[in-house]
């Protein structure tokens, strides 16, 4: 039994989506993958296959000790609410996000496991590049386990627990790479609310810059410093960009989408995510007719700032060369979270 989820790319609103404004995102074929069967001898017991994820491991838990993990996370993460801990010393290492979604959802549900399982994650999404990754890869999971325990569908369990889970990655997770990856197709998103949108008929190209040297929970914190956070005037700035590109879609004005990305990165580059290295290159891409801008959390240390998103115009690739950066060809995933 297989279960996918995809991963997704911000057309608009990073960072402001998580101070209530809007912001649009679209699904893409690339996705996470976990496969559930029953296994092992031992009763009760998990084996975690990470090994196709960079930086996986393999490796068995019982109950109990998936019970003491899960446990545990709770408490780091409320110490990290308290200012105790940084978001960084919440899990102790990638694994256990993926184990902590598979025993929060059991205990949640109220789900026994009289045997051995087997669950196996496979993704071909770019991680730490802001495509969202960890969360398609969480989904991918609740999926399989709603699946094999044969649940109805509930698609406010799935984002409850994903949603949770994100939080343990990211501090205070905005909803949106979760709903995307559970939904698919292209929405507005804000405050948790979601409103389907035109896909984009705009040429879209998206470009490898690196992995970045911060996490998307330092980007954020450190966003929050340079802004103060909720009631910074940038948000409302940020809101009327998304509201345009909106209104492209709808009418299909391929001008006005460019646009509204080029002054979406403005704006970006002005609450400090956008490395000089990557504003050298859009701002290239911009002389050259197009337009991008970054898809995620950007980076505030470094050069690299993880995927960027180029509208109108194709980088050529002496442009791609000069900065050693590498294209990756996406489409759009109207389906979302699914069993195949």
């Amino acid at each position: 039994m297989r279960a996918i989820a995809p991963g997704k790319l911000i057309l608009s609103g990073e960072h402001a989506v998580v101070y209530g404004a809007p912001a649009i995102a679209m699904a893409v074929n690339r996705h996470a993958q976990t496969f559930l069967l029953d296994g092992g001898a031992l009763p009760q017991t998990v084996r975690f296959d990470l090994a196709d994820l960079p930086g996986g491991e393999s490796g068995s838990l019982t109950l109990r000790a998936l019970r003491d993990l899960r446990a545990r996370v709770r408490r780091n993460y409320d110490a990290f609410l308290a200012g105790g801990l940084s978001i960084r010393e919440v899990l102790s290492k990638p694994a256990e996000l993926f184990e902590f979604a598979f025993i929060n959802s059991l205990e949640a549900l109220h789900l026994r496991l009289p045997h051995g399982l087997d669950l196996k994650l496979h993704s071909n999404i770019p991680i730490g590049c802001g495509m969202g990754s960890s969360a398609a890869t969480v989904m991918s999971v609740l999926r399989a386990v709603g699946h094999y325990f044969r649940l109805e569908f509930r698609p406010d369990w799935y984002y409850r627990f994903s949603l949770e889970a994100e939080n343990l990655q990211h501090g205070h997770a905005s909803g949106l790479d979760t709903f995307v990856s559970l939904h698919g197709g292209c929405v507005r998103f804000e405050k948790g609310l979601a409103q389907s949108m035109p896909l984009p008929r705009v040429p879209l190209y998206v470009v490898q810059t690196g992995t970045p040297a911060s996490t998307t929970g330092e980007a954020v914190a450190a966003v929050k410093a340079a802004t103060g956070g909720k009631g910074s005037a940038a948000w409302g700035e940020f809101s009327a960009v998304t509201d345009r590109m909106a209104q492209a879609l709808r009418e299909n004005d391929p001008e006005a989408f460019v646009a509204s990305v080029k002054d979406n990165h403005r704006l970006l580059r002005e609450i400090g995510v956008v490395p000089g290295k990557v504003a050298d290159f859009l701002r290239e891409v911009e002389a050259a007719g197009g337009a991008g801008k970054i898809c995620g959390a950007g980076a505030v240390a470094g050069d690299a700032a993880g995927m960027v998103l180029v509208a109108g115009a194709r980088p050529s690739d002496e442009l791609l060369a000069k900065y050693g950066y590498s294209l990756l060809t996406v489409r759009a995933d109207p389906l979302g979270a699914r069993v195949v």
